[in-house]
């Protein structure tokens, strides 16, 4: 029964905030409303902020707390550290008043009756989770909390934890009156994730504000190995629109390290144990949720945030008794990409990189290293420094505000240290597992976050550029502007440039980074001898088969980028490796040929025509057949490179069809790089048999002038405005204008010279694709040209 003190989470509801916080509210709303949707949330019950006010109140304790508090400069850290914790002292040793343990008492021996004898107590802060605030991981969390007298000391730690410097700090800063907020207690079921995993959600993805995808972390053990950054866990993306439309959704599998795990300790004699044991090695190679998992988690994440209609932090857990997956909390998600103007931040000097991790946001900091191992260390560090730890702890927020970027031993995208980067704006690096070795007190670093997934510690200051674009003052332009994007982890962050789709996405780059072995190594990996077999076992541990590992790796790798680009056209370029660029693939010297010049060798259509080859392309058709048909991601194009014949261009469109590719079905277009003289020459009859081109200024450039843009001797006579080029590029874009077929621009030529740009407008072209850090400046050159 609820008393003024105790409420059950089954009769909580938001309205409730006030009385019992944002988490034990948004406990009792997801109870009370959507288990009838099949979200499971363990059962509990919370103490009232009157409570919290009554322990404070009745004892005397509010009127000391005050009195310490009044003249405290909190920008002094040791200050800081010394009152709170003078003023968690207090409250842990202060008895509750008679009624409250009474009734925390009565709560406790129901709640005990129909679970077992193991629960969670959790803070839930009454000003904690609102739109305009974020007290993410201010207060204390206890797990595997036995018995009665336990649960009492636990309450009263959580009480205290308001008074934990990063929480003081915070309320000061942000003009909370501390007298101004109360904290619940919530007792909750404890779920035994210890024997399964656990993990954070957001419903959408952290670092860039894409709304349509769902992103989950997932380790091994207790969920606050991963919350305090002490695991690298393993990261999943769900797409919203397949998810709801009953199809394949998830965009991308990442195996994290994984080396630790928290689980339950056997001493029985002690009121609440957990600790950090490791995780065995072939176990860690493992993915700790199955698809059905993740995609079962995703779909309790999009019911939550249609019931909350908003963003949403969620943190959950498999019970590995049970099998079964259940939500521990959910909270607005605080940091969001917002606006209409987007900052970038461009790496354009050159530099060491002496640590890589995790990348965090998408900025550039840089200033002197300064490695901290312990809090007492925090009156050392200076505003700009760069903060290096093996991971940060919630009461270090005082200096984290005034470093000019973190870097992390440990910790994945929904760390402490993560969190706290995003909300003060600032760039990390996570996980880098030997920061704090490398990198010693007063060494010069610039951290980079802005390239890509991987973030980046350079040593020295290395320059870099930040510019701003208002995303709502384009103006039109007469031509499609797309993307060329071959790192599906930048593609979020790329969609939100103003574009007309993805132009080139370079299947020989998502190969390079997201397989990283020669396709026929995995196709033979039987017969593999010696370390490299090992080698590759160890990478696609986590997979069915070494087939599987190819297939779905390449096929996440197309998906996120059509996804995020999604309704837009993606046009996947087939891969178009030379035969020395696979040989640098693991495996792949013993398979690939010794030629002179791979430039004009064994690459493109005539390698997906060949007998030796022809498994690895029917693999890469697997990938692509999955995204179109099993994904509904029909936005993708695919494009051949490297055509010399009109039969081969036949052979390969026939090709693609036996492996159900077919051109025409499932509004499948085709389209071909014209990148060689004789693509131009007789464009029509190649256009017979495709829906289009994509010129290849670069290799259409090098063939026509006969000249290896590689070679620093002639290097100066590279020129696509040479009159011959240009002849060879209005003879194609006749032809597919004539014919109404799509025709457009892939290299580079565009963004490196307006004039070229320009006149390939006034040739008809439909797009013009270009690396990302140019399509602003380009389309805004075109406009002015249009204008002038």
């Amino acid at each position: 029964m609820s008393t003024e003190n105790v409420r059950w989470f089954a009769e909580l509801g938001m309205a409730d905030l006030e009385e019992v916080g944002g988490k034990n509210s948004s406990l009792g709303e997801m109870i009370s409303n959507l288990a009838d949707a099949g979200v499971k949330v363990p059962d509990g019950f919370a103490t009232t902020s009157h409570a919290y006010r009554s322990f404070l109140g009745d004892t005397g304790l509010a009127e000391r707390i005050t009195e310490k508090l009044a003249a405290l400069d909190v920008d002094d850290v040791r200050a800081l550290a010394a009152a709170g914790k003078e003023i968690r002292g207090w409250m842990v040793e202060q008895p509750f008043p008679e009624e409250l343990e009474s009734d925390i008492r009565s709560a406790y021996e129901q709640l005990a009756a129909d679970a077992e004898l193991s629960f969670a107590v959790r803070s839930s802060a009454t000003a904690e989770d609102l739109p305009d605030a974020s007290f993410a991981g201010q207060q204390e969390t206890f797990l595997n909390v036995r018995g009665i007298e336990a649960v009492l000391t636990a309450i009263r730690e959580v009480y205290a934890s308001l008074y934990n410097d990063r929480a003081i700090a915070y309320r000061v800063h942000h003009g909370f009156a501390h007298d101004a907020v109360a904290l619940s207690a919530g007792v909750q079921r404890m779920v035994r994730s210890d024997v399964g995993s656990s993990g954070v959600m957001f419903t959408m993805d952290t670092e860039s504000g894409f709304p349509d995808a769902v992103f989950i972390t997932s380790a091994f053990g207790l969920g606050e190995g991963v919350v305090q950054g002490a695991v690298n866990p393993d990261e999943f993306y769900v797409y919203k629109p397949a998810l709801r439309a009953g199809k394949a959704a998830i965009l991308k599998r990442g195996v994290g390290a994984k080396a630790t795990k928290m689980v339950y300790t056997d001493d029985a004699t002690v009121g609440r144990t957990t600790e950090f044991v490791d995780v065995e090695e072939a176990e860690s190679r493992l993915l700790s949720l199955t698809d059905e998992d993740v995609l079962t988690l995703a779909r309790y994440a999009v019911t939550i945030e249609e019931h909350y209609g908003r963003p949403m932090d969620i943190e959950w857990g498999k019970d590995g008794l049970d099998g079964q997956l259940y939500v521990l909390q959910a909270r607005p998600e605080t940091v969001v990409s917002r606006g209409t103007s987007l900052e970038r931040y461009t790496i354009t000097g050159s530099g060491t990189v002496v640590v890589e991790g995790r990348a965090i946001g998408q900025k550039i900091g840089a200033g002197a290293v300064k490695v901290l191992s312990d809090i007492d260390q925090m009156a050392d560090f200076e505003r700009g420094d760069v903060l290096v730890a093996d991971m940060t702890d919630p009461d270090w927020e005082p200096i984290m505000k005034r470093a000019s970027a973190i870097v992390t031993n440990r910790g994945g995208r929904t760390c402490h240290a993560a969190i706290i980067a995003r909300e003060l704006g600032i760039p990390a690096v996570v996980g880098t597992g030997n920061a704090t070795k490398v990198l010693e007190d007063g060494r010069e670093v610039t951290v980079s976050c802005a390239e890509g997934d991987v973030g980046n510690v350079y040593d020295g200051r290395v320059d870099f550029d930040v510019s701003e674009t208002k995303l709502d003052e384009m103006p039109e332009i007469p031509t499609k502007i797309m993307m060329n994007v071959g790192t599906p982890e930048q593609a979020f962050a790329f969609s939100r440039l103003p574009h007309r789709g993805v132009g080139l996405a370079r299947l020989e780059f998502i190969i390079n980074r997201q397989i990283g072995i020669h396709p026929r190594a995995l196709l033979e990996f039987d017969s593999l001898e010696g370390r490299l077999k090992e080698e590759v076992g160890e990478i696609i541990a986590a997979y069915p088969s070494p087939r599987d590992y190819f297939v779905q790796r390449v096929a996440e790798g197309i998906s996120m980028i059509a996804a995020a680009f999604a309704p837009e056209p993606v046009i996947v370029r087939m891969s178009d490796f030379k035969s020395n660029e696979y040989a640098n693939l693991l495996g792949g010297e013993a398979y690939e040929p010794d030629e002179e010049n791979p430039m004009i060798g064994y690459r493109g259509a005539s390698r997906y025509l060949s007998e030796d080859f022809a498994e690895c392309f029917a693999m890469e058709c697997e990938a692509l057949k999955h995204v179109r048909d099993e994904m509904g991601l029909t936005n993708v194009k695919i494009m051949i490179p490297f055509v010399r014949t009109v039969a081969e261009i036949e052979g390969v469109v026939e090709l693609l069809g036996t492996h159900g590719l077919v051109r025409g079905e499932n509004d499948l277009s085709v389209v071909m790089m014209c990148e060689l003289p004789s693509n131009a020459l007789l464009a029509d009859e190649f256009l017979d048999h495709v829906d289009g081109f994509s010129i290849g200024s670069n290799d259409m450039t090098q063939l026509t002038l006969g000249l290896d843009r590689d070679s620093s001797l002639v290097a100066a006579t590279f020129d696509e405005r040479n009159p011959a080029v240009l002849k060879m590029l209005e003879m194609a874009i006749t032809a597919c204008t004539a014919r109404g077929k799509y025709v457009g621009i892939c290299g580079q030529g565009p963004s490196d010279h307006p004039d070229l740009a320009q006149w390939l407008v006034e040739q008809g072209i439909e797009s013009m694709s270009l690396n990302p850090d140019t399509v602003v400046d380009t389309w805004l050159a075109i406009a002015g040209e249009q204008q002038g």
